[in-house]
């Protein structure tokens, strides 16, 4: 069946059946043989082969097979049966077939494509995905770690409100808890510039509850740049304010209008003790006094609210919080309270005593100091003239300042006391030596006289002495112990340095050095000339004295109250010896002689039912390293004498007057209110007899 060809159901074969091979595009397509031509290969097409069962190729076969004149005559035959024009074609088919054919070059078989490599492909696809996911991820990186965190704050801060939460200032008591500073929960009032559409209309309704003028509010309303260059949303424009003046600004329902929580202070007593606590600023920061001087302590750390807000666009408010947004709360500590030696009580009685006495005598200052001998707590301290707290901005400067602790003077003969007790310590003099004196005495080429004059020759005794203030036996005492025993006892009885008491702007005053004296110093410095001090120094050094002969720093705070309710008592108090227990006591017995000699310096300060020992001074006053017009008169004294409980010092500057006549009479009410006040009893024996002249 190699040879056979079988019929398709259409009648092909089945190499007809099959798909022809496509011919290349540059080969010729050959030539078809006329139909009858005697070329089998040509002429004969597959289907007639099969239809003449072969025979075609036998006839092929058996031309073959012939000689040439056989074959010869089959083309005669064939050419008279062909028609002339196909003869002529036959011809040049002929000729053609009777040329040799062309030499062509060979042609190179094309090239099969180069398949692809699925390997090379996978690797040069991973390589390019690693380097972009180390692309992404160096991104990444950078919007991490790089300005990107930086560019979001500042977005963020765009849409931050930030709300301060103020802490609570620490109140300041007395020693019996009672207040006599402390904040209350008040109101701020505060205008978003960029909201406000009509000011003066604002301006208008907010000026009579504010308690400002109209221009005020509308200065405060302008729209102003912050230094970042945005626009400002928020100003002041009250603190402080009450809540019932709050809730009125806020029914007047304004959009422009920010009303948030703050602290008042307030002051009970008003002007009481108001030269010693001082007074806060707006920002509840203290500005003068223990106020100022504890502002750290009792002012705390506010803490602040951050959260993410809209904008007012377009007339619509949405500066309000984003729910879900960006919200930090830092909690506010709030400061700690103070508790004072200070007595309520005693600090009002004598703040009205001195206020009357001062008044009567046309002083232009004035001062007391009420002090516990034993342990230098300060009861009362007292200035003149004073001033009310809520309105500080009205006093002048001057009249707020603490005139004890603040205002340097000659402390005048009240200084005799402490020559005294250095003598007797000192073995220079006892409680009964005699001295001799006169009315004057000249040193350096300055005659210093007695108020009290007595002829030259006299003998007289140190009680006589100091009952009536002999300035020339004080001058013969110091010129006994020297100088540098005068400096060193005044520096041991506090002068020269700070009390550090606890207000601001305590002075120190000045004592001179032994080598400063001049000729006339001599005469000056032991009666308390040429001496700067302070009438709390002058107090304290009194204290000594009561107190068996061991100085005890004056103090003004007692403990101190931590937010949560812990007390800390005040232990840094500094003590030392002045002078002995025995000297101290013979010194207060000598002192008693100006209370009781019928015409001692200290007669108008004689309190009833108690022994008081103390001593008168007259001086001067110093303002900028000048002395001026009028005379300082002092009196500073203890009681009871035989075991003193209390210090009380005062003086005044007035046009003209004693010491006895102008403090003696503060000093005996003073005293008074204070040994009924604690309840001290009254003095169970009776002063000592003294005599003037042995």
């Amino acid at each position: 069946m190699s040879e056979a060809r079988a019929y398709t159901p259409r009648g092909r074969t089945v190499r007809e059946g099959m798909p022809r091979p496509q011919r290349p595009a540059d080969e010729p397509r050959p030539r078809r043989t006329p139909a009858g031509s005697g070329s089998a290969s040509r002429g004969d097409r597959p289907a007639l082969r099969v239809l003449d069962g072969g025979r075609q190729d036998e006839r092929r076969g058996s031309g073959r097979g012939r000689g040439t004149g056989a074959r010869e005559r089959d083309r005669d035959d064939a050419r008279d049966t062909v028609p002339a024009p196909r003869r002529k074609a036959a011809r040049n088919t002929a000729a053609a077939r009777s040329r040799p054919a062309p030499i062509r070059k060979p042609r190179h078989p094309r090239r099969p494509p180069k398949l692809g490599d699925p390997g090379r492909r996978l690797r040069v696809a991973s390589l390019l995905a690693m380097v972009m996911l180390a692309t992404v991820g160096v991104r990444l990186v950078v919007l991490q770690f790089g300005d990107t965190p930086e560019w979001a704050r500042k977005g963020l801060n765009d849409r931050l409100q930030v709300v301060t939460l103020p802490a609570a200032r620490g109140a300041i008591y007395d020693q019996n808890g009672a207040v006599l500073a402390h904040s209350v929960e008040a109101r701020y009032i505060a205008v978003d510039p960029e909201v406000v559409k009509d000011a003066n209309q604002t301006a208008s309704l907010l000026a009579p509850i504010l308690g400002l003028s109209k221009s005020e509010l509308l200065d405060r309303m302008q729209k102003r740049i912050r230094p970042d260059g945005r626009p400002s949303r928020f100003e002041w424009l009250a603190r402080a304010v009450s809540t019932s003046d709050a809730k009125k600004v806020e029914a007047l329902e304004l959009p422009e209008i920010v009303i948030g929580r703050d602290e008042k202070r307030e002051w009970p007593g008003r002007d009481l003790a108001a030269n010693l606590i001082g007074f806060t600023g707006n920002e509840m920061n203290g500005l003068e006094g223990i106020e100022a001087r504890y502002d750290e302590l009792l002012r705390g750390v506010n803490g602040e609210r951050r959260f993410e807000v809209g904008k007012y666009v377009d007339g619509t408010d949405l500066a309000k919080e984003i729910p879900g947004g960006y919200s930090q709360q830092t909690p506010a500590k709030d400061g700690s309270s103070l508790t004072l030696t200070i007595d309520r009580d005693m600090q009002y009685e004598a703040q009205r005593i001195i206020g009357e006495q001062m008044a009567k005598v046309d002083a232009s200052i004035g001062a007391a100091v009420v002090l516990d001998a034993r342990t230098g707590e300060v009861y009362a301290q007292v200035s003149y003239p004073t001033y009310d707290p809520v309105e500080f901005a009205k006093a002048d400067p001057e009249d707020r300042q603490d005139v004890a602790s603040a205002v340097v003077v000659d402390p005048g003969s009240v200084h005799k006391a402490l020559i005294y007790g250095a003598a007797l310590e000192e073995g220079v003099i006892t409680p009964d030596t005699i001295l001799q004196v006169g009315p004057t005495i000249r040193k350096g080429g300055v005659t210093f006289r007695d108020t009290h004059p007595h002829p030259e020759g006299t003998r007289i005794t140190m009680a006589g002495a100091l009952a009536y203030s002999s300035n020339v036996a004080a001058i013969q005492v110091a010129d006994q112990l020297g100088p540098e025993k005068v400096v060193e006892y005044q520096k041991r009885f506090g002068l020269g340095q700070s009390v550090n008491e606890g207000v601001a702007g305590e002075a120190s005053g000045k004592v001179l050095e032994a080598g400063e004296w001049s000729g006339s110093g001599y005469g000056s410095v032991p009666i308390g000339h040429s001496v700067d001090a302070t009438l709390l120094q002058m107090a304290a050094a009194y204290g000594a004295i009561a107190n068996d002969g061991v100085y005890v720093q004056p103090h003004l705070i007692k403990d101190t109250i931590a937010p949560d309710g812990t007390v800390t008592p005040n232990t840094d108090v500094k003590t030392h010896q002045v002078i002995s227990a025995k000297s101290a006591r013979e010194l207060r017995t000598l002192l008693e002689s100006v209370m009781v000699i019928p015409d001692g310096s200290g007669k108008d300060a004689r309190v009833n039912g108690y022994r008081v020992a103390g001593k008168t001074g007259t001086s001067s006053r110093l303002a900028e390293g000048a002395y001026l017009p009028g005379e300082v008169a002092s009196f500073i004294g203890m009681a009871p004498a035989e075991n003193p409980r209390f210090v009380v010092a005062v003086f005044a500057h007035t046009p003209k007057g004693g010491g006895g006549a102008v403090a003696g009479p503060a000093f005996k009410e003073i005293m008074g209110f204070a040994l009924r006040h604690f309840k001290v009893p009254p003095s169970s024996t009776e002063p000592p007899e003294f005599k003037v002249f042995p």
